[in-house]
């Protein structure tokens, strides 16, 4: 599916705020201090006060009107009221202006649908591509090019990364890139998509299936727009990359609620589970869900098959994984004669306790250290019946050293994906992001683990349906 380039809303070499403000907790002054923080293209302060503006250190000449720019500028971020949007559409037509972020909200969603409809006549006469209204605006992580208007003090912003977000809600997406930022998942861009007046999330599905940034698609919607669009789009970008959607609305009482925040008409939640599955879109039930899969799909390359092997220090940790995984559809894998051999030898040769189990799940028991547990993976992943490794480390055991870290790198060799489960408090969380920064997803709890094993099960089983794996 031939889509638009839409690179200039999100690598844009000059951007004009309409409404820019002096006065601190303004949004037009809260987005100026987001765009000049990082952004390293013209930016340009317009309000029809005229002056001066000083954020960030930088003092801004105010121009009147976009039209006085003496300069081209690809993309309007506006921060008007309502009322006035469509005829500084047409002064951003006059301009030249490719892109329209419209953050100021009044519109559909507060019951003026024909105001709605007004800007897009203008800016479809002019060739001018809208994002929102009502809209939080685009982020790219990239290059800093940033219009969300919450201050970074108060939501942060990610690492840049290879997962993309689009979110319907604003607010769901701002405590996202903050939740992000926390937990060290690295992003590519964020997008608000508002009311979808003209660019919907299809339109940034297709975009961002052919961004090289971006690893994994993921979004917050509660309708689409075009059920049609959606599924041809979603079907053809799932055969490139994973896309991972929350839905809200799946209940009367949330479809309800969806259609007066975003004008969004949510439709039945089983013809939308139907057409996620049938298009290999994976559905996300909770925000965690929704980045246990994403982080598992940007950091992993997806299973070519469903037999998982454990390895484990904590027999318990080992049952209630092999629970997790049953519980989802997927197989414990039967582990070779050849292999449980080569676990017997060592045994026999003292160099494996003998009080250990290597019936999968293999039990390297509470006083393994690093070099016991790089045997035990090593001989899960060379056999030929494991599609998976899951790795669940408890690093509150003092026989289990740092060396587990590279021993743990060392695995991606096989080229078989891996999946790593630390529970615990501080500890454990510091060796997480040592794992981490070697390129192997870790997980705080069993059931997040489990999510992630799903992911790559559920993304390799629709390609291979689908397409060579």
């Amino acid at each position: 599916m031939e889509g638009e380039n839409l690179d200039f809303l999100f690598y844009p070499r000059s951007v004009a705020v309409i409404g820019a403000s002096h006065i601190q907790g303004k949004v037009g002054n809260a987005i100026m201090h987001s765009i000049t923080l990082r952004f390293g293209g013209k930016v340009y302060a317009v309000n029809v006060k005229g002056g001066e503006i000083e954020v960030n250190g930088k003092k801004f000449k105010v121009y009147r009107s976009i039209k006085d720019i003496p300069d081209e500028v690809d993309v309007a971020v506006i921060a008007v009221p309502a009322k006035l949007v469509p005829d500084v559409i047409d002064e951003c037509g006059e301009k030249g202006v490719k892109g329209a972020v419209i953050i100021s909200a009044g519109f559909k969603e507060a019951g003026r649908a024909d105001l709605e409809e007004e800007l897009v006549r203008r800016a479809r006469k002019w060739g001018i591509r809208v994002v929102g209204p009502n809209c939080l605006g685009v982020t790219n992580l990239e290059n800093g090019f940033d219009c969300n208007f919450n201050p970074p003090e108060r939501q942060a912003r990610p690492l840049f990364g290879k997962v993309a977000f689009m979110s319907q809600s604003g607010a769901f997406g701002a405590a996202i890139l903050d939740w992000a930022a926390r937990e060290k998942i690295g992003m590519s861009k964020f997008i608000s998509l508002g009311n979808m007046a003209d660019l919907d999330e299809s339109d940034f599905m297709t975009y961002l299936g052919d961004d090289p940034k971006t690893g994994v698609i993921t979004g917050y919607i509660e309708g689409v727009k075009d059920g049609r669009k959606f599924f041809n789009t979603a079907k053809e970008v799932t055969l490139k990359k994973p896309v991972v959607i929350l839905k809200s609305g799946r209940t009367e009482a949330g479809a309800k609620a969806a259609a007066s925040h975003t004008g969004s008409l949510a439709g039945s939640y089983r013809i939308y589970q139907a057409a996620f599955e049938q298009a290999g879109v994976l559905e996300a039930k909770t925000m965690r869900q929704l980045f246990n899969y994403a982080k598992a799909l940007a950091m992993q390359n997806p299973a070519r098959g469903d037999r998982v092997a454990i390895v484990t220090n904590g027999g318990g940790a080992g049952v209630m994984m092999s629970d997790g995984l049953l519980e989802r559809g997927m197989k414990l894998a039967e582990l070779t004669e050849e292999t449980n051999e080569r676990f017997r030898k060592d045994i026999e040769e003292g160099k494996l306790p003998e009080h250990m189990s290597y019936r999968n799940p293999i039990d390297v028991i509470g006083d393994a250290p690093s070099s016991r547990y790089e045997v035990a993976m090593r001989y899960a992943l060379e056999d030929k019946n494991v599609d998976l490794l899951v790795v669940i480390a408890l690093f509150q055991s003092p026989a289990l050293d740092e060396g587990i870290v590279e021993a743990v790198a060392r695995m991606k060799d096989y080229g078989k994906p891996i999946v790593f489960v630390a529970p615990g408090g501080d500890y454990p969380h510091k060796m997480a992001r040592n794992i981490e920064t070697r390129g192997i997803p870790v997980y705080g709890t069993v059931e997040d683990g489990v999510d992630a094993v799903y992911a790559l099960v559920k993304y390799g089983e629709w390609l291979r349906e689908n397409k060579e794996l």
